[in-house]
C-alpha cells in the first residue's frame, strides 16, 4: 500500500494533542503504570512497562479497532497520509506502547508507518 501512516504518541500533561485524523485518549479507561512505583520511572522502552500495558483488558481490542479506522481513512477517495495520535497522561507508558503495537499491526497489513514519541524522553510528571 502506498499510504503513509504517521503515529504520534504524546502526554496530555505536557501540551496539547498534536493535529491528527484520529486521536486516541488512553487516560481514563486504561490503568496507568505510573501508579506502580516499580514502573513509574521506566518507559515503554522497558519490557515490564510494555507487558503491563499489553495485559490491560481492552488494549488489544482498541488496537484492532484503531487499525480498522486507519484502513477506512486510508481507503478514502482523497487518501493521503493518515495521522494517528494516541495520548496518555505523561506520554511515557501507555501511549508509546500502544503506538508501537499499532505500528507493528499496520506494517503487517502492508502500510508504511512512521512512529514519533513526542514526550517519551520527558521527565516523570509529579502528581
Amino acid at each position: 500500500m502506498n499510504v503513509e501512516i504517521e503515529i504520534v504518541s504524546f502526554g496530555y500533561l505536557h501540551s496539547a494533542p498534536p493535529a491528527a485524523h484520529l486521536t486516541i485518549d488512553l487516560r481514563h479507561h486504561f490503568r496507568d503504570p505510573h501508579v506502580s512505583p516499580e514502573l513509574r520511572n521506566m518507559t515503554a522502552d522497558d519490557e515490564p512497562v510494555r507487558t503491563a500495558v499489553l495485559n490491560t483488558p481492552g488494549i488489544t481490542a482498541l488496537v484492532d479497532a484503531t487499525a480498522t479506522a486507519v484502513a477506512a481513512f486510508a481507503a478514502g477517495p482523497s487518501a493521503g497520509a493518515v495521522t494517528v495520535a494516541d495520548g496518555c497522561a505523561g506520554g511515557r507508558h501507555r501511549a508509546p506502547t500502544f503506538a508501537g503495537v499499532l505500528a507493528e499491526r499496520l506494517r503487517a497489513e502492508g502500510y508504511r508507518v512512521s512512529v514519533t514519541h513526542r514526550d517519551l524522553h520527558r521527565p516523570v510528571v509529579q502528581r
